[in-house]
């Protein structure tokens, strides 16, 4: 493509709002120049509104939006997390890499609509329903890749190290048997996915979790990794229970074991992290690793909440994840990481920093931009020269933002937005969503309701 040039009345710069943007990109789909107060060029495109920077979805697993919505009954006993993976594990089972492909098509289209450019998959579905590998190893993962490609949306893969059932299990369960992998598996998937050298997609690793993956395995992923600039996810702290089962096995709670035990660093990121303790927030600030939460899913799954407040404090880079996909948009996950704070502890604005960013949903946004790159594996990520050209125009005349001052604009589009807020979505300069539609939104649409069709047909429908 040939450099553009872009002009905002108003765009999200460095942490505030500024006027008379122009935002230029180059060939490669990268930020050549930004410059605030600008009159309009004669030759630029004039955005119909307010430009904000997207953000990365710092952690996806793309299959479980196959039974969103459907996991959400309870005809007998107790229901929590473990007994939602059990149903879950009964979807990943069945699914199809054509039906993968045709769930992670729609899942993808909806996350750009829902502001995210960058989608990082914790993909842990690798083999055939049997648990033997198919012929290309990787079949499961490019068809995520190819609904990527076809949506338009970044990906960064994360080929995920998961090998036993527990602490005290050393072996897989028989309905986790599509997810064996080693070590030497993983980084070998990160490198062929690397190498394939498609555009707007990436490889990083994975580990599922300290109770999935023994310490020796972890270690020696990290042996092969070494010094390369790939990040590196981890479930962790995310349920009570494995609290208690790592203190069992390790003498240690998951946060405290995992920075002793592996020295994480700036390219860690620890998923969920929700039940801690301060000593472990500070040696996680200390390592450079970053954070990512999952409101919505761990609202949804009864998680618990994290402690914002302490994560925010001591500088920890923040990212978002849609996870199971329940919630599909960084507003509505920005307003529950807010309102799952302001129940816990009976207070307002708890993410605030009076005399600093008196705005909650200011700081909540700025620190996701901030922390946004990495989990991705890049550099840069923004509005700044550079970073790929990747943002947000919102609706003026969405109805929760009509009349609202602009020193007001972010509170009011995560805290009285209904509906969608987006008018256009562009990724690398290129408008991908226009009037919140997507030029292949009816076919992809159509392809997802036959997959849906096919896993729920009524001899199905009791496993959930």
């Amino acid at each position: 493509m040939s450099g553009k040039l872009f002009w905002a009345q108003q765009a999200w710069l460095d942490g505030r709002w500024r006027s008379q943007v122009a935002l230029e990109v180059n060939a490669a789909g990268h930020w050549q120049a930004i410059t605030p107060d600008t009159p309009k060029p004669v030759y630029a495109q004039a955005l119909s509104g307010p430009v904000l920077p997207s953000l990365v979805n710092a952690h996806s697993h793309a299959f479980q939006r196959a039974m969103a919505g459907l996991a959400e009954q309870r005809h007998a006993g107790e229901d929590d997390f473990w007994s939602w993976r059990d149903r879950m594990y009964g979807v990943a089972l069945r699914l199809t890499p054509e039906q993968l492909a045709a769930v992670g098509a729609q899942l993808y289209l909806e996350l750009l609509r829902g502001g995210y450019t960058q989608v990082c998959e914790f993909h842990y579905l690798q083999h055939q329903g049997d648990g033997q590998a198919y012929g290309e190893p990787l079949t499961m993962a490019w068809a995520l890749a190819d609904a990527a490609r076809q949506v338009g949306m970044g990906l960064t893969m994360l080929p995920v190290l998961y090998e036993r059932a527990g602490f005290a299990t050393p072996v897989l369960r028989d309905d986790q048997r599509r997810f064996a992998t080693d070590a030497p598996w993983v980084w070998r998937a990160c490198e062929q996915i690397n190498q394939a050298e498609r555009p707007l997609l990436n490889a990083g690793v994975a580990v599922h979790s300290l109770r999935a993956a023994s310490s020796a395995s972890i270690k020696v992923l990290q042996g092969l990794v070494g010094d390369a600039a790939v990040p590196v996810h981890i479930h962790i702290a995310e349920q009570q229970q494995e609290l208690r089962d790592c203190l069992a096995a390790t003498g240690k709670h998951p946060v405290d074991y995992l920075c002793r035990e592996f020295a994480p660093d700036e390219r860690w990121h620890l998923v969920h992290a929700t039940h801690t303790h301060p000593d472990e927030i500070k040696a996680v600030a200390s390592s450079g690793a970053g954070v990512v939460i999952c409101p919505g899913t761990e609202g949804n799954l009864g998680d618990g909440l994290c402690d914002l407040p302490s994560w925010l404090d001591e500088g920890v880079p923040l990212s978002l994840g849609s996870d199971s996909h329940v919630t599909r948009g960084w507003v509505e996950e920005l307003r529950w990481l807010e309102y799952g704070q302001r129940l816990k502890l009976r207070q307002r604005n708890v993410a605030a920093q009076p005399g600093r960013q008196a705005s909650t949903a200011e700081r909540l946004f700025e620190a996701c931009v901030k922390g946004s790159a990495a989990p991705a594996g890049f550099m840069q990520w923004g509005l700044q020269v550079g970073a790929r050209a990747d943002f947000l125009v919102l609706e003026p005349h969405a109805s929760g933002l009509l009349g609202v001052p602009a020193q007001h604009l972010l509170d009011a589009l995560v805290f009285a937005s209904q509906g969608e807020v987006f008018h256009e979505v562009y990724v690398a300069g290129r408008c991908l969503m226009r009037q919140g539609r997507h030029v292949l939104q009816d076919a992809i649409a159509k392809d997802f309701e036959q997959a849906m069709l096919g896993l729920w047909e009524s001899k199905h429908s009791v496993l959930l």
